[in-house]
């Protein structure tokens, strides 16, 4: 272990946020202490950003109307989804997709504005303000569950209804509804794989030396 490296207990916690992170659909209502709450954004904005551009932004939703219009703009697209995946779709509709309803917080986590501006990092791969607000989000949930609160990345919107209801300006993107909240019980693998629409692969399936597709 390096000698800039955490204690064995700090680093199984670390280890343990991340293999026992869920993306999750079903809440237990309740409540998240504004403390707390201020805790786990700030986790979010301490993630790394290409550049140092920051390009993350969150909508804290605390109107009630407000959430049940976002919930209905996911319903609609859950629709249109089913509709695109054809023989999948009574599958597919049988899937709980969102928390919306039922859990403490909503969140929306979009791209600012103007970034156009940032060249840093993003000449050739523009797409790492995206990255960056991904990485945010990640944070946010490793930081949850080491809370003991689950969260759930709902992204079945079309984001320009999302972004036309929450008022952001031209060039700001919403990219995920983010439901958080105390649970009764965390999965215990995720929960598509439970439900069997899909299985996650191992990592030496994914993982190559030197040049694609070559194992090592």
């Amino acid at each position: 272990m390096s000698e800039q490296g955490f204690s064995a207990a700090q680093r199984e916690g670390v280890y343990r946020a991340i293999a026992e992170r869920r993306d999750m659909r079903h809440f237990a209502g309740g409540s998240v202490e504004p403390a707390l709450l201020r805790r786990l954004l700030e986790a979010a904005h301490q993630a790394p950003s290409v550049g140092l551009m920051q390009p993350w932004r969150f909508i804290r939703i605390s109107d009630r109307p407000l959430r049940g219009k976002i919930q209905q703009l996911v319903e609609e697209e859950r629709v249109r989804t089913a509709e695109a995946l054809g023989e999948r779709s009574e599958a597919f509709m049988k899937l709980k997709v969102e928390g919306i309803n039922d859990c403490a917080e909503v969140l929306v986590a979009a791209l600012m504005d103007g970034r156009e501006r940032h060249i840093f990092g993003r000449r050739t791969l523009p797409e790492m303000d995206l990255a960056s607000l991904s990485c945010a989000i990640q944070n946010l949930w490793l930081a949850a569950r080491s809370e003991g609160l689950g969260m759930g990345w709902v992204s079945l919107f079309e984001p320009q209804a999302l972004a036309d209801l929450l008022g952001l300006p031209t060039g700001a993107k919403p990219l995920a509804v983010l439901c958080l909240g105390p649970v009764t019980e965390f999965y215990p693998a995720p929960m598509l794989a439970l439900q069997g629409w899909a299985q996650p692969r191992p990592l030496s399936e994914l993982l190559y030396e030197n040049y694609w597709g070559v194992s090592q």
